[in-house]
C-alpha cells in the first residue's frame, strides 16, 4: 500500500552523549522521524491513518530500528494503534508533557538543552497542529513492551510545509 508519504532525513538525541555518567539519564532520547506529504493529501485523521502504514512507524525503539513487517510500534502491538487514538493537544500541553519529562534529571547539560530546542521544541513552535498518542493500557502492550519505563509519542502535522513528523521520547 502507498501511504502518499516519503521519508525525509530525521534526527536522534541520545542523552548519553551529554553526560558523564550515563546511569544519572543516559538512557533516554528522542527520535524524531520527518515524511513529506503532498498539498492535496487527506485530513488529518488520514494522515494519521497513512503514518500508522508507513513502514517508519513500524519501529519498536529498542535497538531493532524500523523493520518493513514487524508488528510492533514502540512498546504497542501494531495492529491495535489507530489514528483515534491520537488526540490533539495545544504546543503548550505538548512542551509540558516534554519538560516534565526533561526537568526531573535536573540540570541538563547547555548542549543538551540546546539540541532539544532545536530538534523539538522549535518544531513543536512551528506546526499548525499536535498529536498525543493516548496510554492504550496493558492488553496493547506486546510481550516485551514494559523495556520502556517512560514513552512519549506526538505526531505534527504541518501542512504549509508538507510534512508529518513523529516525535518519540522515550528510555529503554
Amino acid at each position: 500500500m502507498d501511504s502518499g508519504l516519503a521519508p525525509e532525513e530525521g534526527a536522534f538525541i541520545n542523552f548519553r552523549h551529554y553526560v558523564r555518567d550515563p546511569k544519572e539519564h543516559g538512557y533516554r532520547w528522542v527520535d524524531i522521524k520527518q515524511l513529506r506529504f503532498s498539498a492535496e493529501s487527506v485530513n488529518d485523521r488520514g494522515l494519521l491513518a497513512a503514518l500508522i502504514g508507513h513502514e517508519q512507524f513500524r519501529d519498536d525503539y529498542a535497538g531493532g530500528g524500523v523493520l518493513p513487517d514487524g508488528p510492533r510500534h514502540g512498546p504497542y502491538w501494531l495492529r491495535l494503534i489507530t489514528p483515534d487514538l491520537y488526540e490533539p493537544i495545544s504546543q503548550e500541553k505538548a512542551g509540558q508533557i516534554l519538560r516534565e519529562w526533561v526537568d526531573p534529571l535536573g540540570d541538563v547539560s547547555t548542549e543538551l538543552e540546546a539540541d532539544l530546542q532545536r530538534e523539538v521544541f522549535a518544531r513543536l513552535a512551528a506546526t499548525d497542529g499536535i498529536y498525543y498518542l493516548s496510554e492504550l493500557g496493558d492488553e496493547a502492550i506486546h510481550d516485551w513492551g514494559r523495556v520502556h519505563e517512560y514513552f512519549h509519542e506526538f505526531v505534527l502535522i504541518n501542512r504549509s510545509a508538507g510534512r508529518i513528523t513523529l516525535i518519540v521520547a522515550a528510555d529503554d
